[in-house]
């Protein structure tokens, strides 16, 4: 796919997106308040109840700082409302336009994500630079602009990560009548092995090494401890390096499936 063609997919998905921008903004913060109240609610009774002042090398403003962040690069990678455009796609039939294009379908999707997450990228580092320091001034966390710019780009290839891990569990819909078990199952194990239910460190440690050789920790983890400054220079570099070597790999495994999934689809639904 040409350079142009790309940023016309995203410019005209971002266009859509923010045609409702009242709408778009009021979601965001109502969610925001009500993920930090609830997360202050937990972890002020698990701090009170331990009596410790770090948990998992966390204390109480950083683990809530950590919850809110994660949170905030969390929507960003699992592509906002187009997570099951796929398999939609398959399902309704409209898949077949997109065969007719001089261009592969995966390329076309992968243009229309990100134009739809460009704006929560946006939207979320500014509320992550309101949110955060409300939160008081923490010894485990320490956000800065250099971490902020960090974070973009550990987002934007974490969300590629993710948009390649969903690809399959979507080719599915070439032989079964529903995928969205398969979605749901993938985002929660994704989420609870890549750290968005509660920072890794507070698994036990054996199992916080086996998780450090599987492609989870950098959906989102990564991005999170990035922005917060956890991560110095070759750290980051390295995770990006890990993040896009598991996306070659998955994305390659995803190509049979669709092949053969390809010599399946009739275009029902038109």
């Amino acid at each position: 796919m040409s350079p142009s063609l790309f940023f016309h997919l995203v410019l005209v998905e971002t266009k859509k997106l923010m045609s409702y921008r009242v709408d778009f903004w009021i979601t965001m913060v109502v969610a925001l308040v009500v993920n930090l109240v609830i997360l202050w609610a937990l972890w002020e009774a698990i701090f009170a109840e331990s009596g410790k002042e770090l948990i998992g090398g966390w204390d109480l403003n950083g683990i809530l700082a950590y919850g809110v962040m994660v949170f905030l690069t969390g929507r960003i990678v699992r592509g906002g409302d187009l997570q099951m455009t796929v398999a939609t796609d398959i399902y309704d039939g409209a898949l077949s336009r997109y065969l007719l294009y001089p261009r592969h379908y995966p390329f076309i999707k992968y243009a229309q994500q990100v134009g739809n997450i460009l704006p929560d990228l946006f939207q979320s580092l500014m509320m992550g630079l309101v949110a955060i320091p409300l939160l008081g001034i923490s010894t485990t966390a320490d956000v800065t602009p250099l971490s902020l710019l960090m974070a973009i780009p550990s987002i934007l290839v974490a969300h590629l990560l993710f948009f390649l891990m969903s690809l399959t569990p979507q080719y599915i819909a070439f032989w079964a009548d529903n995928v969205w078990s398969l979605s749901v199952m993938l985002r929660f194990v994704t989420m609870l092995l890549g750290g968005a239910m509660l920072p890794l460190t507070l698994f036990p440690e054996s199992i916080q090494v086996v998780l450090h050789w599987l492609p989870f920790s950098y959906l989102f983890e990564f991005p999170t401890l990035v922005a917060l400054g956890k991560i110095d220079l070759l750290t980051w570099l390295e995770g990006i390096c890990y993040c896009l070597l598991w996306s070659l790999l998955i994305g390659l495994l995803s190509i049979p499936v669709w092949r053969r999934g390809d010599l399946r689809y009739t275009g029902v639904g038109i």
